[in-house]
């Protein structure tokens, strides 16, 4: 399917790849998320009006609406209208016509999508998770927190999470490789408009950090599904949560704050009609501050057991990381007072941005100080502080909306309705939060407070809603523009300076009528026809013969129905899983060592779970396949700037980031065994595998797979499709012997009565080897299906990357299992 429906066409929506429509549904989506959490947080405001609280929620509701309103609006609602905004714009603003796998660009979609589904019907079996958004040990597991929580509700929040990090981690590599690989001729680093600056940083922060989350998760998952012992041990389980989550919490911060401080650069030039003071200056910032970012992470976690010269570091770092954002609001300012302001709309929402940031990082040094953390830690003072940052960020992103809509609608929108907008939200959020400071001393996520503090919270109840009712007001002036506002003109601005500007409102499906070159210093349009004569200049390579080559002047595809498939399957998957622990429990109460209590926790069996389950693996082998052999094609740009990876194809530094990132998640895995190991004692540990011999045969199986791979990569230069299905087929039988062999193991560990749940230290072995199994089974799948296009089309023939790509993910996988195997057998 590669015809693109009308935009009037559900069709449309349910089958496009195009960035821009992706873009628009992000936004859409996550608009519809802010909703979602805004009346949890109308619901629990409303509920604090009396110190005793009104009545309106029971303990458990007000503790289900507190965690869903901040996983909301962290996860489904601050990222993804940023990745919306990225999605519509990077490519227009670097001058490519997609990104650089566009199938793989909805599939993230509708991973978010469903993700966000999943969290909507934990409401609906039993309950939603109601520890806390950073949930926390022990009580992210139903031991601790039975009268809290209903396993499956619990688990439907945790795999919904787990969902929209897979979709998050597809997106990062899509838009890593298009920022590195696709811009427009003579478009080098420096150069690239401030937003796509701040969006490349957010992505690489995003690659690292939601990897270590994802490894987070799964162990949460494993311990919550299939009853492992990660967090319900009685030593350690707390800090190993807290290392692990905030490794990734902390860059979350700037991750979430990088793209609007993107837009407020972007509006800030735009209507001051100057360039950004500093600019040079500002990336280096955001450069520093996205490596430090994950240096400061322990600055959360002061009131632990961790030393007080380690806490002392953290404090340095952390006031070290204040130090490149003071140079950035500096640059704004100073780029106001040299300019000439216009006070539009998208203007005032960046200017109020930049006010709000300036109190919460004031307020937040307070915080980054050992000694008066020890004081605010836990108060009202950081859910202030916390929210001074954040919706500073969300105030940037509206700013975004209203600047951007023009270019997305078409239409013009109302500067009086806009203005009004801007002055209730304002307004409404400093009576919503500001208060908070004043009742400090009131606890974080308690549905009370003392009666001294009550004029105060009522304060910041009023704020709640005149916050919420800006909202509507912004609804409603968008709803106005889209129906009667004037069209909009190419560029309504008279001083914006980024390319998106230089097309028409709203953008032509395929971006650009010529290619986009700013080899002379400006933005120019080229014919495709000059582009074989000079593209080599462009990439410092012999391009000339790659453009004849690739045909730059294909349209690409846009259409695909396999991405929405495979998010509805895996959906499917994720929502069985949730409800398959009674099952879990059920056989774990009939072994030798039953779990000490997750049994009769889990709630009565339900066979639709189970059910589910296998039908969504079924649809996920079918989607999957259809998404393999459908010809789909996505033309690489001819003339592009590469650096520093022009080098290599778009797939194979896709591979390259994606197993930087499987990098990132093993590494938290093994480090949650060595930190657990290490507090036990590492002498004390039990040593799980029954003999070192099972390790030591797949080490060599293993090694020689890796061989065999190579062979098949040399068959497959030499065009012989005996020799490549030979070398194919035995890298298969390999990898099967491995599985054949762990097997044993497991089951010679199930004879004698140990399994997963046994103890903390045969949850860390099965887990950990069983991730890695889970990877070798992914390459089995990936070998059959590669074999089954040798066999029936002679793939791989012609073009044999595709066999280097599937080598470089088994060579990874072999060499984790060379780290694994001393460690778990022979140490």
């Amino acid at each position: 399917m590669s015809d693109l429906p009308p935009m009037t066409s559900v069709k449309r929506w349910l089958v496009t790849t195009n960035h821009k429509d992706v873009g628009i549904l992000y936004i859409v989506t996550a608009l519809f998320f802010l909703l979602f959490g805004g009346v949890m947080a109308l619901a629990f405001r409303a509920h604090l009006w009396e110190a005793g609280g009104i009545g309106l929620l029971s303990g458990n509701e007000f503790n289900q609406a507190v965690t869903a309103h901040g996983l909301l609006m962290v996860f489904w609602f601050l990222s993804p209208i940023a990745s919306g905004f990225a999605n519509y714009f990077v490519p227009l603003q670097i001058g490519a016509k997609d990104l650089a796998f566009p199938r793989m660009n909805a599939l993230s979609y509708w991973f978010y999508l469903f993700s966000g589904v999943l969290i909507a019907f934990s409401f609906f079996q039993g309950g939603a998770y109601a520890g806390g958004w950073t949930m926390y040990a022990p009580l992210n597991v139903p031991t601790y927190t039975p009268a809290m929580e209903a396993t499956t509700g619990g688990n439907a929040t945790i795999l919904g999470l787990m969902l929209f990090v897979i979709s998050i981690t597809i997106g990062t590599v899509n838009f890593l490789v298009t920022i590195h690989r696709s811009r427009a001729e003579g478009l080098g680093l420096w150069n690239m408009p401030i937003f796509t600056w701040s969006w490349l940083l957010t992505v690489w922060m995003m690659l690292f950090a939601f990897a270590a989350l994802l490894a987070a998760l799964l162990l949460l998952a494993t311990d919550r599904v299939f009853l492992t012992q990660y967090f319900a041990a009685e030593q350690g389980s707390s800090l190993l949560w807290a290392h692990l989550f905030w490794f990734f919490g902390h860059p979350e911060v700037y991750i979430v704050f990088f793209p609007a401080l993107g837009i407020m650069f972007e509006t800030f030039q735009t209507f001051t009609g100057r360039r950004l003071v500093g600019r040079k200056w500002v990336i280096i910032a955001m450069v520093l501050v996205a490596v430090q970012s994950f240096l400061v992470w322990m600055h959360h976690m002061y009131l632990t057991t961790i030393n007080l010269e380690i806490k002392t570091l953290m404090m340095a770092t952390t006031i070290g990381i204040s130090l490149p954002f003071d140079l950035m609001v500096f640059a704004l300012i100073y780029t106001m007072v040299k300019g000439r302001v216009r006070f539009t709309t998208p203007f005032l929402f960046s200017l109020g941005a930049l006010v709000l940031f300036i109190l919460g990082g004031i307020t937040g040094v307070f915080l980054g100080a050992v000694v008066l953390d020890y004081e605010f830690r836990g108060t009202y003072w950081v859910v202030a502080h916390f929210h001074y940052v954040m919706v500073s960020g969300v105030t940037a992103l509206v700013a975004g909306l209203y600047y951007w809509w023009p270019k997305i609608s078409g239409k013009m929108y109302s500067e009086t309705l806009g203005k009004i907008n801007f002055a209730v939200y304002f307004v409404g959020f400093n009576l919503l939060y500001f208060p908070q400071f004043l009742a400090w001393e009131t606890p974080r996520r308690v549905f009370h407070f003392a009666e001294g503090a009550e004029f105060y919270h009522q304060l910041s109840t009023v704020g709640a809603f005149v916050f919420g009712a800006s909202f509507l007001i912004m609804f409603a002036t968008f709803a106005h523009s889209y129906l009667y506002g004037p069209r909009a003109p190419d560029n309504p601005w008279e001083y914006s300076r980024t390319a998106e500007w230089a097309v028409p409102s709203p953008p032509p499906l395929e971006n650009w009528t010529g290619r986009p070159s700013y080899r002379t210093g400006n933005l120019e349009f080229v014919e495709d026809s000059k582009a074989a004569t000079d593209g080599g200049v462009a990439q410092g390579e012999a391009a000339a013969a790659e453009v004849a080559s690739t045909h730059e002047e294909d349209h690409p595809d846009h259409a695909s129905i396999w991405p929405l498939g495979i998010g509805i399957s895996t959906f499917l998957f994720f929502f069985g899983l949730t409800g398959i622990t009674p099952y879990i429990a059920e056989f774990a109460q009939g072994t030798e060592t039953p779990p000490e209590g997750f049994v009769g926790m889990a709630g009565e069996p339900n066979i639709v779970y189970p059910i589910l389950t296998v039908v969504g693996i079924v649809a996920m082998g079918y989607t999957l396949f259809k998404f393999g052999v459908e010809q789909f094609d996505v033309p690489e740009m001819a003339v592009a700037e590469r650096w520093p990876f022009g080098g290599v194809g778009n797939t194979k530094f896709g591979v390259w980031v994606f197993l930087a990132s499987d990098v990132v998640v093993f590494g938290a895995v093994i480090g949650a065994f060595i930190f657990m190991r290490l507090h036990t004692g590492w002498s004390d540990w039990t040593t799980v595998p029954f003999a070192s011999w099972p390790g030591l045969l797949n080490t060599y199986v293993l090694l020689t797979s890796s061989f065999t791979v190579i062979l098949a990569l040399v068959f497959a230069e030499r065009q012989s499709k005996k020799g490549l299905l030979g070398a194919m087929g035995a890298t298969l039988l390999l990898a099967l012997t491995f599985m054949g062999v762990k097997a044993y193991e497991y089951g010679v560990k199930f004879q004698q009565g140990e399994f997963w749940w046994t103890g903390i230290e045969y949850s860390i072995y099965f887990v950990t080897t069983g991730l890695h199994a889970l990877h070798v089974i992914f390459g089995v799948l990936i070998a059959l299906f590669m074999i089954y296009r040798i066999v029936s089309v002679d793939a791989y023939l012609e073009d044999h990357r595709p066999v280097e790509f599937f080598g470089l993910y088994w060579h990874f996988v072999d060499i984790v299992w060379v780290i694994l195997f001393p460690l778990f057998y022979l140490m």
